[in-house]
C-alpha cells in the first residue's frame, strides 16, 4: 500500500516482481514449463518482463484481482546477486504515474525526497523500460513494446 501512495498510482495497477532466477517463480505458484520456460531461457536475464497467470489469492497484493503477475529476472549480475539475498521485488518505476521515469538516484530523491528509506544507485537507466509480454492460451502477445524486439517467429 506504501508504494502506492508514494507513486500516486491507481491501486488496482498491479506491480512488476523481480526475480533471480526462474526458480523463484516456484515460490508464487507458478509453474516454469512450455512457452513459458521457452521465452524464458531465450530473453532472460535481460530486458523481458513475462506476465503469468496467478490465481492464488494469496498473492492478490501482487495481482490486484487481475490473477496474473509480470516477472522479469533482471540482466545486472549485481542485481540478480543481491535478489539471491533479498528475495524476489516489486519493482516499480521511480516516478509518480503519469510522469516521466528518474534516470538516475537524483532524479527519483526530486520525486520522493525522504519518503524512501534508502536508494539502490544502479547508476544511469538508458534507453527503453523493458519489453512486457502476456503468455496466451496459444500465442505470446506483445503488452509494450520496450527495449527488446521480440522476433515473429516467437510470436
Amino acid at each position: 500500500k506504501r508504494i502506492y501512495k508514494l507513486r500516486k498510482r491507481n491501486i488496482h495497477k498491479p506491480f512488476l516482481v523481480l526475480i533471480k532466477s526462474p526458480s523463484d517463480l516456484k515460490k508464487f505458484g507458478i509453474a516454469y514449463r512450455g512457452d513459458s520456460k521457452i521465452v524464458g531461457n531465450r530473453f532472460w536475464p535481460g530486458g523481458v518482463t513475462i506476465i503469468f497467470p496467478c490465481p492464488n489469492k494469496k498473492f492478490s497484493y501482487l495481482h490486484r484481482g487481475t490473477n496474473t503477475v509480470a516477472f522479469r529476472v533482471p540482466k545486472p549480475k549485481w542485481l540478480r546477486e543481491f535478489l539471491r539475498i533479498s528475495g524476489p521485488l516489486v519493482a516499480p518505476s521511480a516516478n509518480w504515474e503519469g510522469s516521466e521515469p528518474a534516470l538516475t538516484v537524483t532524479q527519483s530523491r526530486k520525486y520522493f525526497r525522504n519518503d524512501i528509506e534508502f536508494y539502490l544507485d544502479g547508476n544511469t537507466r538508458k534507453g527503453l523500460p523493458s519489453t512486457v509480454i502476456g503468455l496466451g492460451k496459444s500465442r505470446i502477445v506483445v503488452v509494450r513494446q520496450g527495449r527488446v524486439r521480440i522476433p515473429s517467429n516467437v510470436l
